[in-house]
Formats: structure tokens, sequence, C-alpha cells
């Protein structure tokens, strides 16, 4: 099967077509070497073309336990090598795919020029000017102001804790979260109250919570402005948490800035060092965007050892607490897991929480 991948800048990348389809994207990478299933179902790639630096994808089969949510959410996927088991998935998905194609090439385009534009065409027959012309598709997308609309649930939506642990409610606003970030405040003994990405200022007064939470998610945090709203209108009336783009929102919301990376963190080796501690933790992540400026209101209490960019944010008057990477892993190391016994500990200091067995 025939397969092109049209980088923007107009080159042209011959490959082996795995799944047809054509489509264009934001070609990003991940340095991840497990977790596939993961990262795939991971929300925070909607829209993206998803690059594996690692050469084998595939390899230890598919299991929908560890899916992070519902469906596969990059726009094509590019590897070394994939498995046929992994090839059936992503066939079943829609979800173009190619590999037979030297993605360290690839990741050295992307570390030197950015996270950057692409067109992918598979199929019998396909050209390389199918390829640039998706290519050219891409060029004329904007920033979607929308994305929100695509990952978040539709309505309201609960999840009840474990019998032993914090009692505790929490609100988590949905920008796109990982399953797994629910899983860990239920397992802790925490109720999870889904609220929409796009929910108001009324609806989280309704669900009276204990804790106000703000997920992960896809694009750029200056799209969520209502989320930031919340923030701004709860911050000091709740304790609030956050993580990777629910740092971004809460960094908007009191007054910081966030930009856009060269390209990006994505996978489970990024180190982050603890400024009270100095101890140094490593973390899963992914995402494209940072705090630029955590502005008055928020101290940077640690930070990434590689380009020193803010990975916690946190207010004790105001009890907040926010996080760049993602604690909850999936993939990737536990080193960070005691974030969410902090995040509850906001809605009950005196409790010592009790992690449920699987």
């Amino acid at each position: 099967m025939d397969a092109y991948v049209a980088l923007e800048g107009g080159h042209v990348v011959e490959a082996r077509g795995r799944v047809p389809g054509s489509t264009p994207g934001e070609l990003v990478f991940t340095t991840a070497y497990t977790g596939y299933e993961e990262s795939l179902t991971d929300p925070s790639y909607e829209e993206q073309v998803l690059t594996f630096s690692y050469p084998l994808i595939g390899n230890y089969g598919v299991r929908e336990e560890r899916f992070e949510s519902d469906r596969v959410h990059p726009n094509a996927v590019v590897a070394r090598e994939l498995t046929d088991e992994i090839v059936e998935w992503l066939d079943e998905e829609g979800v173009p795919a190619v590999d037979h194609l030297d993605t360290r090439d690839l990741v050295t385009d992307i570390r030197e020029e950015g996270a950057m534009k692409c067109g992918i065409a598979v199929g019998e027959g396909v050209t390389e000017q199918d390829a640039l012309d998706e290519l050219d598709a891409c060029k004329g997308m904007s920033e979607h102001t929308d994305i929100g609309a695509q990952v978040s649930v539709d309505e309201p939506a609960f999840s009840e804790g474990a019998a032993d642990g914090v009692d505790a409610d929490v609100t988590l606003i949905d920008c796109g979260a990982k399953g797994s970030i629910v899983d860990s405040l239920n397992a802790r003994g925490a109720d999870v109250q889904i609220l929409p990405y796009d929910a108001t200022i009324e609806d989280v007064a309704e669900t009276e919570p204990d804790v106000l939470f703000i997920s992960n998610g896809p694009g750029d945090p200056a799209n969520f402005e209502q989320t930031v709203e919340l923030v701004d209108h709860y911050a000091g009336e709740l304790p609030l948490a956050g993580i990777c783009l629910g740092q971004q929102i809460v960094a908007r919301a009191l007054g910081g800035s966030t930009a856009k990376m060269d390209f990006g963190h994505r996978g489970v080796n990024q180190p982050v060092m603890d400024v009270r501690t100095n101890r140094v933790v490593m973390t899963t992540q992914n995402h494209g965007y940072t705090v630029a400026d955590p502005g008055e209101n928020l101290e940077v209490t640690q930070f990434n050892v590689n380009d020193d960019t803010p990975e916690g944010l946190d207010n004790e008057e105001l009890e907040i607490i926010t996080r760049q990477y993602h604690p909850e892993a999936n993939p990737g190391p536990n080193d960070s897991l005691d974030f969410f016994d902090d995040v509850l500990a906001m809605a009950d200091p005196t409790a010592d929480p009790v992690i449920a067995d699987d």
C-alpha cells in the first residue's frame, strides 16, 4: 500500500501504508517505548499526527483495559514498524497509519524545526501530491477554538470512590481528561463528578464540591475561556487543582501567561525538580504549551531539569496546586502519585488516604 508524509516546508517522505486514509495534522513525537495503547487513547493527542521514536510499536498486543478513553485520538500514526495487531486496531478505528520510514530523521527534524504541520496520504495509488494537498489543507487551518467539544463529555457523569479513603467530592472539568486521573481519585476514596469543558459557574455550584479539578486536554489553553472564567471565579472560594492543560488554565486565570513550545514534552522520562525538597522525580508528559509567566499569584514549586519550564504551581493561601506533568502516569513512572494525596488533603487535611486495591 502506498503512503506519503508531506512535511511543512515541502519535503515528502515515502513510507509503507498500513491503514488507508488521508489527513492533515500537527506532527509530534513521543519518546515513550511502552504505553502505546495509553498514548493513542490520550485525548491530548487530538488532531495531531503521532510519531513514535521507539522503533517497534505493538509488540505486547492491545488490551482495552489500558485505554485512557473510548477511542484513538491522533489523526494518524507514524512508526518505524507497527505490528499486525496494532494495525488491525487502528484500522478498526479508521486511523491512517504508516511505517517503514526513518523515524529518527523525523524526530530530528521536529527537534530542530519544531512541531510542524503535515499531510498524510495512504492507499493504493496515492501520490506525493495527495499528501501535499493534505498539507495545504492543514496550513489553512487555524488552532481550533472548539477542540474541547471534541474530547469532553457531552453530559455530566459520576464516578464513585472506593469505600475506604478520603471522604471527598471532587468536581472535575473535563477538557480531555485521561481516565486514569479519575481512577487515581477514586482509588483514594473520592467521588468524582465530571462536567463538560464548558460548564458554567452555576453548574459547578450545583455539585457542591470539596475540590475543583481542571483536567488535561489538547490544544491552546487560550481556547478554554469559559474554564478560565470558572477558575477566576472559584479561586479563593474552593481548593483548586489542575494537571497539564489544567495548570495552564489556572495560570491564565490568576494573571499568568502561556506560550507554545517548539516541540513540547511527550514521553515518560522527563526529570522534574522540586525546589522545596531538591528531589528529582521522573515524569510522564504530553503537552505542546507551557506556562510562560506564572504571574504574581502563583509560586513555581517544581521545574523541568532539561529546560527550566514550570512543572508545579502552588498558592497555599488560596489552596491551589497544579502540575504540568501527569502524576497518574499510565504509561510511565509512579514517582509523583502523591500529588493526588496532596489534592485530597485540601478537602480534608486530617485524612490519611488509603489506596484501594485494584
